[in-house]
């Protein structure tokens, strides 16, 4: 029985995110130079995302490049603001072809103008779009939305717009660059590496975690099955006992 054919549709994540760890290292053990790895990592983007909006998944979020990326040597971050760039027009007709949305998050306004400009040329040309909503999460840090999440309320608090007392996770949520998007029940990294790397710390408080060796670039459709197979085989309680979920 092939993977694909053991995932029960019916039990499907509704949001998956994935943390795209391994590229620099896949490239090293092939005697390649770093961004020979991310360009291979595109790959694995297309893979993933054809995978989710095949079995129906409705959200997938990927960390492309994190506000902590910027302290990577300067020819890297130029080569990966570049590849984004030719990446983001290349596969638009594929997005499109395939009913799929482009969102994004984190402080856009920070990336070079030629980046953001590809981006939100994406972003408007799919926003019609209904089968899946890709997320990709760009100069984004969970620390920076969460501080920015607080300020904003508390300049609303200020001007008398709400009441502290007012503040709930609703409000708190809506307040976060990810308002409107659902929260990951499923988050996936990659490379072997087992931590969260500032990325959804609010959002991914009951998500399931999969961690495995695989390099981003190796990472595809049988990949990701396994990770869905693995997330199903799994009890979600929210705080209750087995026997109440029975």
């Amino acid at each position: 029985m092939d993977l694909k054919s053991q995932i029960d549709i019916d039990k499907l994540p509704n949001h998956i995110a994935v943390i795209m760890d391994g590229n620099g290292r896949w490239a090293k053990a092939h005697n390649k130079p770093r961004v020979f790895g991310h360009k291979n990592g595109v790959v694995a983007v297309r893979e993933v995302t054809e995978g989710c909006a095949e079995l129906g998944v409705k959200y997938l979020t990927l960390y492309a490049f994190s506000t902590e990326n910027w302290n990577r040597p300067f020819l890297e971050v130029s080569a990966l603001m570049k590849l984004l760039v030719e990446t983001t027009r290349k596969e638009l007709k594929t997005l499109t072809k395939n009913n799929i949305r482009l969102q994004a998050v984190g402080d856009l306004s920070k990336l070079p103008d030629s980046t953001h400009k590809a981006l939100l040329e994406a972003i408007e040309a799919t926003k019609n779009n209904t089968r899946m909503t890709l997320v990709l999460a760009l100069n984004y840090s969970a620390k920076w939305e969460i501080l920015e999440a607080a300020r904003t309320l508390a300049a609303k608090a200020k001007r008398d717009l709400i009441e502290p007392s007012d503040i709930n996770e609703e409000m708190f949520d809506n307040a976060l660059s990810t308002r409107g998007i659902p929260h990951p029940e499923l988050l996936i990294r990659t490379s072997g590496e087992q931590r969260i790397s500032n990325f959804l710390l609010w959002q991914i408080a009951y998500a399931e975690l999969y961690f495995t060796p695989i390099f981003w670039p190796e990472f595809n459709k049988d990949r990701l099955y396994e990770a869905i197979i693995d997330y199903q085989n799994r009890e979600r309680r929210f705080g209750k006992t087995s026997e109440q979920l029975v």
